[in-house]
């Protein structure tokens, strides 16, 4: 009889582990469907360009968040983002030049392939994403990246430095397996 019952018991824990399985897979893939990315390409991989990389990040996550504060879905986010593609490239420009950088900026909507990406255990599945790509002069060095539909990325914190991230789509996450 016991024999029975632990091998109902072992039956039932690897059927429950297969389905968590099955539903963080589904989620993953899902979370690749309804992302829409942020890149910000730097002109080169030196200190100066990585530094003022970051400074127009700050200034377009400051931006990216007034803008795409009541978007309710991907759709919103992409027609919101396309809008305002020429205030996106003069805030990027303006940085640049407040900086002492005038090699110009191109701003894109496109769909490109990208690697796994895994942020704070969310995992971002290889495939074809939708991006808002930030090319800084050349775009040859290396790139900051986040998500900007959900909402993965906000603006930095009181004193300019650091950048808070929160993921409304990990929070989503935690509720349904905690």
């Amino acid at each position: 009889m016991k024999r029975i019952v632990l091998i109902f018991v072992v039956f039932i824990v690897v059927a429950l582990v297969a389905v968590l399985c099955a539903c963080t897979q589904n989620q993953e893939a899902s979370l690749s469907d309804e992302c829409l990315r942020i890149h910000i390409r730097a002109n080169s991989n030196s200190t100066e360009d990585q530094t003022v990389k970051l400074k127009v990040r700050d200034e377009l996550t400051a931006f990216f968040t007034v803008k795409l504060e009541f978007c309710k879905n991907k759709e919103e986010a992409y027609e919101a983002l396309q809008n305002a593609m020429p205030e996106i490239k003069q805030i990027a420009e303006q940085t640049l030049l407040e900086n002492d950088f005038d090699y110009g900026v191109n701003v894109t909507l496109a769909q490109e392939h990208f690697p796994d990406r895994e942020y704070d255990n969310l995992v971002f599945p290889e495939g074809e994403y939708d991006a808002l790509v930030v090319g800084l002069g050349t775009a040859t060095g290396d790139n900051w990246w986040c998500v900007a539909f959900p909402p993965l990325c906000f603006v930095p914190n009181g004193d300019g430095e650091d950048i808070v991230y929160k993921s409304w789509v990990k929070e989503l996450i935690d509720k349904i397996f905690n």
